[in-house]
């Protein structure tokens, strides 16, 4: 297995010739292993504007262990989020995405003011459950949405050319082969520090 850092901007698979998938044979070394994919495949995904970790499997059998970890819920998936408004310091968002059950939990990590959003927050999200756009619907249900999310934000809320401020950073799993305990984490991304940064200082100046 493998994981690694999926940029924004790029989808995990699909018809497109620029994918995550189509890029692997290229910068993963293949598996020694008897029962090593022809390729190596990602085992989740991450939506097309989100950046951060990927799990990829190089062979069967880690292919359906991960498979069946992502179904028995015992990897945890945690990822940072700039959205706006101010939050309680933690909390759970409870919402139905396509009319199934979902849950997320959240903490904010820090607030700052902003003129144009009022406030602008640093939050860390935990999926409880993994629905598409799960996330990006569970903030805009509490009226958070996340910064830059031009399907569930409001155009206001759009920066040009900044993308989406959502990036998965950290990963809980154990190895679908040993069964060690394993968790690769990556910083918060630079673009979200700076937007806090930017934000801080233009309403400070205007003070």
């Amino acid at each position: 297995m493998a994981v690694i850092i999926k940029p924004a901007g790029i989808n995990v698979s699909g018809n497109q010739f620029k994918t995550v998938q189509n890029a692997l044979n290229y910068n993963l070394t293949p598996s020694s292993k008897i029962d090593k994919l022809p390729w190596p495949l990602p085992v989740h995904r991450l939506d097309n504007q989100t950046s951060g970790l990927l799990i990829i499997a190089k062979t069967k059998g880690a292919r359906i262990q991960l498979g069946k970890d992502f179904e028995n819920k015992t990897i945890t998936k945690h990822y940072h989020a700039l959205v706006i408004g101010q939050l309680l310091k933690t909390g759970t968002i409870s919402a139905p995405v396509d009319g199934k059950k979902s849950d997320s939990l959240y903490t904010s990590i820090r607030t700052v003011k902003s003129l144009k959003n009022e406030w602008i927050s640093l939050i860390e999200l935990s999926p409880l459950t993994g629905r598409t756009h799960q996330l990006r619907i569970h903030c805009s249900s509490i009226g958070h949405p996340i910064l830059g999310d031009k399907l569930y934000g409001d155009e206001g809320m759009i920066l040009k050319a900044k993308g989406l401020f959502l990036a998965a950073i950290r990963l809980t799993l154990n190895h679908p082969i040993s069964g060690e305990p394993l968790q690769f984490e990556i910083p918060t991304p630079y673009k979200f520090i700076k937007r806090l940064e930017n934000e801080e200082r233009r309403f400070n100046a205007k003070i």
